[in-house]
């Protein structure tokens, strides 16, 4: 047995290994281990509160948007609300305009017609003063002629004002 290489690597591996735990490298390793240990927990706990930061950021922002899409359309509802208003406050007062205008066009065919009929009695009583002139002046001759003529022309005229 102490002629066998396998035997003396045998004895060779555990004093290596006593040797290195008198040096204290186990201690060394092992508080080498512990300190990588730490330093995972450590990062892992920033990565879990990062995540929750991130969470909490996600859900304020869809809170946001949620809020925000809430109010877009309150702004959409009163903006349609305020256009139907407005149309119906402009189509009543298109309307009020054309009664307006209506009335004030009938208005003035009335007045153009009330002018028309002036003018054709007047044209016509003028023609009816001139037909009786010259039927008179034909007919009847002298002063008594000039007299009635006169007379007939100022009593048709006061009868026409």
């Amino acid at each position: 047995m102490l002629q066998s290489p396998d035997f003396w690597v045998a004895i060779a591996f555990v004093l290596f290994f006593v040797i290195l735990w008198r040096a204290g490298a186990f201690g060394a390793i092992a508080s080498a281990l512990d300190a990588r240990t730490a330093r995972i927990r450590l990062e892992l706990d920033e990565a879990r509160k990062l995540r929750d930061e991130a969470e909490k950021l996600l859900a304020e922002y869809k809170k946001k948007r949620s809020e925000a899409e809430t109010e877009a359309a309150a702004i959409v509802a009163a903006a349609k609300s305020e256009a139907q208003e407005i149309t119906a406050e402009a189509q009543k007062r298109t309307e009020e305009f054309v009664v307006r205008r209506t009335k004030l066009a009938e208005t003035k065919i009335a007045q153009a017609e009330a002018q028309a009929l002036a003018d054709v009695r007047t044209a016509a009583a003028e023609t009816a003063v001139r037909a009786a002139e010259r039927v008179l002046t034909e007919t009847v001759k002298g002063k008594v002629a000039d007299g009635l003529i006169a007379n007939a022309i100022k009593d048709v005229k006061t009868r026409l004002d």
